[in-house]
Parts: structure tokens; sequence; C-alpha cells
């Protein structure tokens, strides 16, 4: 299945965004991935996954984490990152949590106990395959060779609903991601239609193409920077405004002064007060779609 997310970048500006008025699809073709990539570099330009404070805080409980294999890709396993509540006493609510494009490092893990404290089964999936960057020019080669596997990525998205459903028991499934995750996450929105129970996209490529948003049956949650040059806000609020004509009602909240990645505390685009209203909102919906009911 071929991957329809990542289509509309900082690259396709004005010829996209006219297209888009004028409700024709696909007139311009989908920037390459090594194009992609790019758009994301010039986001993260002199940028470095290192932690900050806010990124060694303990979780709110206590957490057991443990590296899983969840599935296999052409013969290779893939390993991710499973944590759930300490004291977890039967099913839970289950998220599959997409890494930025650093890849799975100590900042996604620690992440993903973040969330587990808050009562779910969290399963970090891996969409780079074990490698993993410190600097920019690292994560835009490991980022745009992802994204030249379109098949494996959706088939690595199927493996982690797999494992969460049938493995971990989950009794709802949502998804999570920030940055290149953040496309995941929109992207497996649309490949595991009618599965999930929440999508939340921390700025992540979106579109407006209908086709694509027609199989966005979860509700969805959106956080993006008012000041993000790859994600542009005329792009979010074409994306917004798309689900809303498929009848959706998608929560999206965009941080005025805000950039790209304002949410990620290793990183040097951090925002505390931005990030932390987001984490709020993101809690709060997963609580609403996953816990209640």
């Amino acid at each position: 299945m071929p991957i329809r997310s990542l289509t509309i970048t900082a690259i396709c500006s004005l010829a996209l965004m006219l297209a888009a008025c004028g409700k024709k699809e696909n007139a311009e073709p989908a920037p390459t991935a090594d194009a992609q990539a790019e758009a994301m570099a010039h986001q993260h330009e002199h940028d470095s996954p290192v932690p900050t404070p806010a990124a060694e805080q303990p979780p709110i409980a206590a957490v057991h984490g443990q590296n899983v294999v969840y599935g296999k890709l052409g013969g290779h396993p893939l390993a991710g990152y499973f944590v759930t509540p300490a004291k977890a006493d039967g099913a839970l609510p289950g998220v599959i949590v997409f890494h930025e494009w650093w890849g799975l490092n100590d900042n996604i893990r620690h992440m993903a106990d973040q969330l587990a404290a808050q009562g779910y089964a969290v399963l970090a999936a891996d969409m780079y395959d074990g490698k993993s960057a410190q600097t920019p020019d690292d994560a835009k080669v490991l980022m745009a060779d992802a994204l030249k596997k379109p098949k494996e990525l959706d088939r690595n998205i199927d493996a982690a609903f797999v494992y969460l459903k049938d493995t971990a028991k989950a009794s709802k499934i949502a998804t999570l991601g920030w940055c290149f995750g953040g496309s995941m996450s929109f992207e497996a929105a649309q490949e595991l239609s009618g599965k999930l129970a929440a999508t939340v996209i921390y700025y992540g490529f979106v579109n407006d193409k209908a086709a694509g948003l027609a199989k966005m049956k979860a509700p969805v949650l959106g956080l993006f920077g008012g000041k993000d040059g790859g994600i542009p806000v005329t792009t979010v609020e074409a994306f917004t405004q798309g689900l809303e004509a498929q009848g959706a009602r998608p929560i999206v909240k965009i941080y005025p002064e805000a950039g790209h990645a304002f949410a990620n505390p290793s990183g040097q685009n951090y925002r505390k007060d931005d990030a932390d209203d987001a984490w709020k909102r993101t809690l709060d919906f997963l609580g609403e779609n996953l816990q209640n009911g």
C-alpha cells in the first residue's frame, strides 16, 4: 500500500496551496524523500538531541520497560521499546509511539515511560532499523532512507498494531508521534483505518487529500507551531478543513510563537510552556478516547 502522508512540505508552498483552494488534488508531484528530509534539516539546523532537565524528570508512577521484538520485516526483527505501569492489572489501553527524526533514542523511551505511567501499554516502534542520529546530517539520511521504503513503513505500522492488540491484549489503541513520528501517526491513522481509537500528531507533515482523510476514522488531536517553517500554518489549516469536510471534528492547536519540535525536551527548539500545555491536552485527549466508556 503506497504511503499517503508526506505530500505537503515547506518546499511545496504556493502552488500546492492554490491547488488545494481550487479543490484539485495531485496538482504537483509529491516531493521526494530526500526533499522532505532536507526540509526537516532546515528546521533542526544546529540542533542536537541533548537532554535538558525536562527530559530527565521521572514518570509520575513506577513503570516496567523492556526491549521487545514486535514483528519481522524482510526477515529481520522489528525491535521496539514496550513499557507498562509497574502495577498493571489486566488489559490496558495501548498507544503506538513513533519517534522523531532522530530515531528511537533515550528521549523517546523517556516519553514512553511518562505515557505508560498514566495507565497505558506503550510500544515505541522503531522505523529506522535500530539506528539513531546525533547530528542533523545523520538524521536527514535516516529519515530519507526510511521514506524511500513506504511499503515497509506501512508493514512496520501494521506489526506494531498487531503486537499491542494480540500480544499486549490492548483494549483500545491510539497512535502518537512527534516530527517524523507525527507524520507516521498521520500515516497510521490511514493505514489502520477503522482500527484506532485516537490519533495524536505533533508537528508532522499533514495534507488535505480527501481520499486519505476519508480513511481517518479516529478522533484527531493535532499540535503545531505557528512559526514552523517546515509545516506552514496554511498547511495545517487546509488539513483541518479537509477533515471537517469529511464530517470529522479534529482538535487542532497552533502555538503562535512556537517553531518545529517545540515539545522535544532534548532539543534546542524546546518551549516549556507550550510543551506542557500540549502534553496536558494529549493526556486529556487520550484519557477521553481510550479510558472512558
